[in-house]
């Protein structure tokens, strides 16, 4: 579990198997087998390197997710401990499906997303953008808009996108929980 607040802007330096230049991150307190959030993506560690870590990707984890390829930076976060801070949503890391970003100008991201992963989003509602954790501001039809603060920008890999760009969408978690539990009814 995660909170969808990037701690560190690392870099992909190998595709197979995934190996991730950490930079920032501190990994002091990470083990093989431990699970970092990468683009988005919970990955296991499989191996700890001078600089980073290894993680093994599955052919539908590359199949269903974008941004996992080599020399392209990616947000990092490790996992939610019990007694950490829970500064922006519950996030597992299980990405839904692949937005494009349809226009980005001011701050104001605008996201067109699969029409059957539109449900679970709703204006000022949580989603998690590449491991991001934002705020819903709008949604319109097939797609919504969030604002990203200058701190957002620069902390993240989000001020990099432009018209076009595919990025990992997690919707929020209690919106699929509640859809399940109202179709059980």
């Amino acid at each position: 579990m995660f909170t969808g607040i990037v701690q560190a802007v690392g870099r992909i330096v190998r595709e197979d198997p995934l190996e991730i230049d950490g930079r920032g991150l501190d990994l002091a307190d990470v083990a093989v087998g431990d699970s970092i959030c990468v683009q988005g993506v919970c990955l296991t560690v499989t191996g700890l390197t001078r600089r980073g870590f290894t993680a093994d990707v599955s052919a539908e984890t590359r199949r269903v997710t974008a941004g996992l390829h080599a020399r392209h930076d990616v947000n990092l976060e490790k996992s939610l401990t019990l007694s950490g801070k829970l500064g922006g949503h519950l996030v597992t890391g299980h990405v839904d499906g692949v937005g494009e970003v349809l226009s980005f100008r001011d701050g104001a991201l605008k996201v067109g997303l699969p029409h059957e992963l539109m449900r679970y989003v709703a204006r000022k509602g949580s989603i998690g953008i590449d491991g991001v954790s934002l705020t819903v501001n709008s949604v319109d039809g097939d797609s919504f808009e969030v604002f990203l603060i200058p701190h957002t920008l620069k902390a993240t890999t989000l001020g990099r996108l432009a018209a076009g760009a595919p990025v990992n969408i997690e919707v929020d978690l209690v919106a699929r929980y509640v859809e399940r539990m109202m179709g059980a009814r």
